[in-house]
């Protein structure tokens, strides 16, 4: 979305209404977003409580979130979908992350046998493709893969 800095009262008009904290706009600018009128102090980011007018002219909005594009991207990827399966990620979901891409839950999985990987669990991140422990490239088979219905401890490289 985009801000826009407009005059206040142009010739003579009504005193707008502030989005953010409902005062009326009586600044010497105020920003125009998401179809709403905003005081320069009031349109900030949810997360870093950065004051939007003045780090861009650009904001993210989801879930009732405002966000600035770092913590767009933080928090939802580059695209707001999960790298996996291509879905959109609801605001509300919770997430794994990996070399700046983000993923749903049930699709942070190893390439090789599917298995689910969880916080703390350990994984090889190769071009863009997630292998647990086991099933690295280049690396022996450790042990045998257990049934799905089973926990798995992984090891080495990098953690969830």
């Amino acid at each position: 979305m985009n801000v826009t800095k407009q005059e206040p009262n142009g010739s003579g008009g009504a005193v707008r209404s502030c989005a953010g904290c409902g005062g009326g706009i009586s600044d010497r600018f105020l920003l125009f977003s998401m179809d709403r009128y905003w005081h320069t102090r009031c349109l900030k980011c949810s997360c870093c409580q950065a004051q939007l007018g003045e780090i861009g002219s650009t904001c993210f909005s989801k879930g009732g979130m405002i966000l600035c594009r770092n913590d767009y991207i933080r928090l939802f990827g580059h695209s707001g979908a999960c790298n996996a399966c291509g879905q959109s990620i609801p605001a509300s979901e919770m997430v794994m992350r990996a070399q700046g891409n983000v993923y749903h839950l049930k699709c942070f999985t190893c390439a090789t046998c599917r298995n689910r990987l969880v916080p703390g669990d350990r994984f090889h991140y190769v071009n863009g493709t997630i292998f647990c422990e086991h099933d690295r490239p280049g690396g022996a088979l450790l042990s045998s893969h257990l049934t799905p219905l089973q926990s798995n401890t992984l090891l080495p490289d990098q953690k969830v």
